[in-house]
């Protein structure tokens, strides 16, 4: 970023800059818990009415989780991000669309020297469960709340009593799937800009690095993008490592015109 100062002599000002990119550690952590499923214990969130994170309102019986962080928070109605979650035999895959129990910083299924708050505790371990058994942080949560439980996750009724069949708050065992659970990847060949929406004059809100894979959800057909003599109008969307979701060109990803990617969004 370069930056010049006006005629008067006056300094230049910038209030505020956010990118997110594909080729950092953070991002190479997010991609790694796809394959990643850790032992939680889970509670009961429950508060039918309410509103969660992502701006949903809570349905009676409804199916969603919640994770302590907004690094894998999903839209209003999304599955940019799921969770599979087993009580036993009895499993659901369900979108994140709420954030806690606990805390509100704690990405723990991320490596520890990238987590937002915590780096003590292993990968796979909350905060909450180290502070619960462990003693961790004086036994306390991000605001300062003694830790009655050791919880990781939250479940909606709907998981929780109908999918499960869970009756009271227990272990589970938690798949993360930042990808939406499609299992789908793709590989930039060219540094490209990921945008707000399928067409070049939407926001940058993140950006993609040559060679690098990451997570993906489906195609779209968007603006028209010409690279290296070829013209390629379809888009491809992915989750976004702060939450929500970006879009890339298909023009910048290796194969064909999408990347691989056959889900229509």
């Amino acid at each position: 970023m370069s930056l010049r100062g006006g005629a008067a002599g006056e300094a230049p000002r910038v209030s505020g800059v956010t990118l997110t990119s594909w080729n950092t550690r953070a991002e190479e952590g997010t991609a790694a818990a796809a394959e990643s499923t850790y032992r939680l214990f889970a509670t009961r969130e429950g508060l039918a009415g309410g509103t969660t994170a992502n701006g949903h309102v809570i349905a009676p019986h409804d199916h969603f989780a919640a994770l302590p962080s907004r690094r894998m928070l999903a839209s209003d109605g999304g599955r940019e991000y799921t969770v599979r979650v087993c009580n036993g035999t009895r499993c659901e895959t369900a979108p994140v669309w709420d954030v806690g129990p606990w805390n509100t910083g704690d990405d723990y299924w991320s490596p520890p020297s990238v987590r937002q708050m915590w780096n003590d505790p292993p990968q796979g371990r909350p905060e909450a469960q180290a502070a619960y058994q462990n003693g961790y942080n004086g036994g306390r949560d991000e605001f300062g709340r003694q830790v009655a439980n050791p919880a990781g996750i939250y479940l909606a009724d709907g998981t929780f009593w109908d999918a499960l069949g869970m009756t009271d708050n227990g272990w589970v065992d938690v798949t993360f799937q930042p990808d939406g659970g499609t299992g789908t990847t793709v590989t930039a060949w060219a540094d490209a800009n990921v945008r707000s929406c399928a067409w070049r004059s939407c926001a940058v809100v993140g950006q993609v690095y040559a060679g690098t894979t990451f997570p993906a959800l489906c195609r779209i057909t968007g603006e028209s993008v010409t690279a290296e003599g070829v013209t390629n109008d379809k888009w491809v969307r992915l989750p976004l490592p702060a939450g929500g979701v970006g879009y890339v060109s298909g023009i910048y990803l290796k194969g064909d015109a999408t990347g691989g990617v056959t889900t229509p969004c």
